[in-house]
Formats: structure tokens, C-alpha cells, sequence
């Protein structure tokens, strides 16, 4: 148990010092943007009115509060990290007065719900159909599958979504083709929303599926074709030992870590997909969120979302590293 403590108290070190780096690259690239949201904000409210010099003073003071940013650098500085360990990031600019937390709240669940699926639903198949077809190396089916996944894997997932946006939505029109449910949904009916939810998702997730299982499949085939010539499998197989349990608990099992460690890469760069897809098939998530806010130059948003992803990344890496030493009893927890 000590050695695990131990290991446990490495890795939340690393995680501390990963958030705080990048929570503090993502606040000086912000702002270093020429952009000052306070006489932005100040320009779109008297762009149709005069407003008295007193009255703008006074506005300038209360907006320099509300974005953090009176006083000297370091001031401003101390108050964001103030600010982000409380979970206020101050209001939107370009929703005005509309808080960052709320919007990024309201986005959230969707871009989660969606990556996450996609990701999980991706690594499961193209991890069992890449040990089928590894063991059973003869099947002409898992074979073609291969051949297929081999050609999709080099396809952007955005070109992929482009050719199932055009033949699921107009050319074969059964699926809808924008937003994450309808306009008239009613959201107390629990179960029809969910449902409509699910059926806005369906190509979102298989346009990251199709681009994303060819890496998996490959990867489990290329591992599970190697431990097959291992000594104990062989032993095995003489034995007399059914060929679906050595599959399951002695090459699966063995090839399973690397492909472990490759899902807790997938699941920090989860929110690298958000941002096309949901351009593409107009889903309302953190991707669109960022694209809005970037061209609004609304820094406060930007700097929000991306703390945010950097928190949500970090922390599933940190859930999978601590979670390895479990998962294959081969890794020292030290």
C-alpha cells in the first residue's frame, strides 16, 4: 500500500504543476491580445447614444472590476487565480453581462457527452475487432474490416463528416444534419428529448468513430499478433485450452496495457475534436463556444473554455495513470 501511496502522491504533484503551467500560459497569451474588453464593451454601448464623460468614467471603473483587471499586473494577476479557484471568470463580453461559468456550463455536458461517447465506443470496438482479428488471423471478415479501416484512418475526421453530412443529409436525408436537438423539442418530456438528443448525435459520433477505429484496430492487431507466438500461449493451445478463454485471459489481457495508455492520451485530447465537429454539424458545445467567443474577442470566454479543457484534460490522464498500476499488475506503482 505505501509504494501506491507514494506513486500517488508523484502523480498528483504532476498534475498541480501541468495545471498551473498551462492555466498560466493560457492567461499571458490572452492577454497579450491588443484587445481591451472594457473599452470594447464601452464602445458598444455609446455607439448609439452620447453618454456624459462621468457616466463613462463610472462605467470604466465597473467593467475594470467586473474583468479583473484594475490595479498594477500583479495585482490583476493574483486576482485572476482569485477568481478561477472559485470558479468565476467574470462576464462574457461578448454576452454581456452574461457570466463565463454560465455559458461554459450550458456548453459543457454537450461537447462531453459527445467525445466522450465517441472515444469510448471507438477504443472498445476497434480494440475487439483488432484482437479478433489478430487471433484469428484467417477470417476473411475481420481482414476486409481491416482493409477498410486501414483506408479510413489517414481521412481527416472532418473530411469524414463532410461525406456523411452530404450523403446521410441530403442525398439519402434520414438523419438530421445540425444542432443537438430539435428547435420544438419538449425538454420535460425526459425520454422523447433524450431520444432526440441521441438522434442529433448519431452522425457527430460516427463521423469521429470512422476516422478514429482504424488506429485502434490496428494497434490491437499489430499487439495481439505478437503475443500469439509467445511461449504460453502456445503451452496453452497444446494443453487443450479452449481457444476463446486464451484469448480472453491470456493474450487480450497482456495486450490490453499500451492500448490503456493510449486511451488516456485520447481522453486529454478529447476536447481537440470539439472544435470542427461541431462547426460542421452545428452542435452546441465547447467547440462552437470557442469559435464565437475568438471572433467576438471575447478573451474572458476564451481564457474560461480553455482553463477549463485544461483542467478536464489534465484530469482524466491523472484518473488513468492512477488507475494503470491496478489494471496491469506488471507496472510498479513506484
Amino acid at each position: 500500500m505505501k509504494p501506491y501511496l507514494t506513486y500517488l502522491s508523484k502523480r498528483l504533484l504532476q498534475f498541480a504543476v501541468v495545471v498551473f503551467v498551462g492555466i498560466n500560459i493560457a492567461y499571458v497569451v490572452t492577454h497579450s491580445t491588443p484587445i481591451n474588453p472594457v473599452e470594447q464593451t464601452i464602445s458598444a454601448a455609446t455607439a448609439y447614444g452620447s453618454t456624459s464623460p462621468e457616466a463613462i468614467e463610472m462605467m470604466r471603473r465597473s467593467l475594470s472590476e467586473l474583468y479583473g483587471l484594475e490595479g498594477s499586473p500583479w495585482q490583476q494577476y493574483l486576482s485572476f487565480w482569485q477568481r478561477v479557484l472559485v470558479g468565476d471568470f467574470g462576464p462574457s463580453l461578448s454576452a454581456f453581462p452574461t457570466p463565463v461559468s454560465e455559458l461554459i456550463l450550458r456548453a459543457l455536458p454537450w461537447t462531453v457527452g459527445l467525445l466522450l461517447v465517441s472515444t469510448l465506443l471507438t477504443w472498445f470496438l476497434g480494440n475487439l475487432l483488432g484482437g479478433l482479428a489478430g487471433y484469428y488471423r484467417e477470417n476473411r471478415v475481420l481482414r476486409a474490416f481491416g482493409v477498410v479501416t486501414a483506408g479510413l484512418h489517414p481521412v481527416p475526421y472532418y473530411v469524414v463528416a463532410f461525406v456523411m453530412l452530404l450523403v446521410f443529409g441530403y442525398l439519402w436525408p434520414i438523419l438530421p444534419i445540425s444542432g443537438g436537438a430539435s428547435m420544438a423539442a419538449d425538454r420535460t418530456d425526459v425520454v422523447g428529448f433524450a431520444l432526440d438528443v441521441v438522434i442529433h448525435s448519431i452522425l457527430p459520433v460516427l463521423s469521429l468513430m470512422a476516422a478514429g477505429i482504424g488506429g485502434w484496430f490496428m494497434g490491437m492487431r499489430s499487439l495481439v499478433s505478437n503475443i500469439v507466438t509467445e511461449d504460453y500461449v502456445t503451452y496453452a493451445e497444446l494443453a487443450g485450452v479452449r481457444r476463446g478463454k486464451i484469448l480472453r485471459h491470456y493474450v487480450m489481457r497482456n495486450a490490453i496495457g499500451p492500448q490503456v495508455t493510449g486511451l488516456a492520451l485520447q481522453l486529454g485530447a478529447i476536447f481537440n475534436g470539439a472544435i470542427i465537429t461541431e462547426q460542421v454539424f452545428g452542435y452546441p458545445g465547447i467547440g462552437s463556444l470557442l469559435i464565437s467567443a475568438v471572433h467576438a474577442g471575447d478573451y474572458s470566454l476564451v481564457l474560461g473554455i480553455t482553463t477549463i479543457s485544461i483542467l478536464g484534460v489534465s484530469t482524466m490522464v491523472l484518473l488513468i495513470d492512477l488507475l494503470y498500476p491496478l489494471i496491469d499488475p506488471r507496472v510498479e506503482a513506484a
